[in-house]
């Protein structure tokens, strides 16, 4: 087996399992189920982005702080935007 690389995201957690959805391109390509505490501490929540690195004999977890950080701000930037009320401007971003 050769060695593949992916981003995967903490989806849920599913007794002491957490279940990561593996990334491509920008697009899920596959899950991976690990044990909760193969997870580094700090990323044990849900939404953790973590670098994946898949080979036959390993699998290594990087957790990466910042794309986590990254990812959630503009989750809820989305998340803002779609609960103003139509036609409002968005004076959040101009400083009116």
């Amino acid at each position: 087996m050769s060695t593949h690389t992916y981003t995967a995201v903490v989806d849920r957690f599913e007794e002491e399992d957490a279940v990561l959805l593996l990334e491509a391109d920008g697009e899920t390509v596959d899950e991976l189920v690990v044990p909760r505490p193969v997870l580094p501490a700090d990323g044990r929540h849900r939404d953790a982005v973590f670098a994946v690195t898949l080979d036959a004999d390993r699998t290594e977890l990087v957790y990466r702080p910042d794309e986590t950080d990254r990812r959630r701000d503009a989750a809820q930037r989305r998340f803002d935007r779609l609960a103003r009320p139509l036609g409002r401007k968005d004076r959040d971003e101009d400083g009116e």
